[in-house]
C-alpha cells in the first residue's frame, strides 16, 4: 500500500508535470522532490540542488553564464524518477559564496577546482556531464583530469572548438585577453545589463513569450551585487585560458570517446552551431541535434532535451532500476 507521502508525492509530481509539459512517464514517477542544499567547499559556501536516488547514475549539471542552477530548475525533476541529479552554483554566482575579487581567484582553473573538490565531498565517484557555456570549460578540465569518471557527456552550447568562437560577439572579449586594460573592460560592462540579460535569454528563440522573466529576474539582481561586476570581468578575461585548452579536450575526446549527447540552440549568436559541428571530427558515439531555438536552449525546448536526455542516458549509462 502505497504511504500518505509517496500518493502526496506523485500527485504534486503529476500537477508539475501537467503544468510545465514534461512528459515523465507516470508509472515512473519516484521521488522527484528537488532538494536546496550548501556544502563548505574551501570555505566557500557553495549552493546546490539535488534530487533522485543517490545510488542511481549521476548527472552533473554545470550552467552558463550569467546564470546558476536555477537554469536547471525545471529538468532536474525530469530526470529525477531514473537519476541522482546535482547542479552546484560557482562561486560568484546563484546562491554560492561570491568573495570579492581581492579573496578569491576568478578563473576557470579555479572554478573547476571548486567543483572538483564539491564532486568529492558529495562523494560522485563517476558521472554524466552536461556542460552549458562557462560549464563547458569546468566540465572539460574534470574530464581530462579524471576520464575514468566520466560516465557520458551532454553538451548544450558548450564550446571546444576555435570555430565556435570565430564570430562578432567574441571580438571584445577577445580584445580584452590581449589588452586587460581598464578601458577595454568598461567596454565589457555593456554584457551585464539587464537588457544585455534579457537578449542573452530571447534571441534566437522561436517565441519570446515562452521565455519566462523570472529568469533574469533571478540573474539580474545578482550581477548588480557591488563588486559582481568586477567577478564578471575576472572571467571574461580568463575566458581566454581556454582556446589553449582546445587541442587537449580534442585529444581527451579522441582518446577516450565519451558516449556524447549535442543539443544545441542552433541559433545562439554566442556559441553559434559552428561550435557544435566539430564534435563530429572525434566521437564516433555522437548523438547530434540541433534545436531551432537560442542560447538558453532549455528555456524553449527544456521538454525536447529532457526526453532525448533520458533516451540516450537509457541507451548509454546503467541505471539501477
Amino acid at each position: 500500500m502505497r504511504s500518505w507521502k509517496q500518493t502526496v508525492l506523485t500527485l504534486v509530481v503529476l500537477a508539475f508535470v501537467s503544468t510545465t509539459g514534461y512528459k515523465v512517464q507516470a508509472e515512473a514517477v519516484h521521488d522527484t522532490q528537488v532538494l536546496h542544499r550548501t556544502v563548505k567547499v574551501n570555505d566557500l559556501d557553495i549552493f546546490y540542488r539535488e534530487a533522485g536516488p543517490k545510488d542511481a547514475p549521476t548527472v552533473l549539471l554545470l550552467h552558463g553564464f550569467p546564470t546558476s542552477s536555477h537554469m536547471f530548475r525545471n529538468l532536474i525533476p525530469a530526470l529525477a524518477d531514473k537519476y541522482h541529479v546535482v547542479a552546484p552554483d560557482y562561486p560568484g554566482y546563484g546562491h554560492s559564496s561570491a568573495p570579492s575579487v581581492d579573496k578569491f581567484e576568478y578563473t576557470f582553473d579555479n572554478l573547476a577546482n571548486v567543483v572538483e573538490t564539491f564532486t568529492e565531498q558529495l562523494e560522485l565517484k563517476k558521472y554524466s556531464l552536461y556542460l552549458m557555456d562557462y560549464g563547458a570549460p569546468v566540465g572539460f578540465r574534470l574530464a581530462v583530469k579524471h576520464p575514468e569518471r566520466v560516465d557520458s557527456l551532454i553538451i548544450q552550447n558548450g564550446n571546444a572548438y576555435d570555430e565556435g568562437l570565430d564570430n562578432k560577439f567574441w571580438v571584445p572579449i577577445k580584445e580584452y585577453w590581449k589588452h586587460r586594460t581598464t578601458e577595454q573592460g568598461d567596454k565589457l560592462r555593456g554584457f551585464l545589463t539587464l537588457d544585455a540579460t534579457k537578449w542573452q535569454y530571447t534571441h534566437g528563440v522561436r517565441n519570446t513569450e515562452t521565455i519566462s522573466p523570472d529568469t533574469w529576474g533571478h540573474v539580474q539582481p545578482l550581477l548588480d551585487r557591488p563588486g559582481n561586476q568586477e567577478i564578471q570581468l575576472a572571467l571574461f578575461y580568463s575566458y581566454g585560458s581556454n582556446p589553449p585548452l582546445y587541442p587537449k579536450w580534442q585529444k581527451y575526446l579522441r582518446k577516450y570517446q565519451p558516449p556524447t549527447l549535442i543539443v544545441w540552440g542552433k541559433n545562439d549568436q554566442i556559441f553559434p552551431d559552428a561550435g557544435a559541428y566539430p564534435y563530429k571530427r572525434d566521437l564516433k558515439n555522437l548523438e547530434f541535434h540541433l534545436l531551432d531555438t537560442g542560447h538558453f536552449a532549455l528555456e524553449e525546448d527544456g521538454d525536447k532535451i529532457a526526453q532525448t536526455m533520458r533516451s540516450f542516458l537509457h541507451r548509454n549509462v546503467a541505471t539501477s532500476n
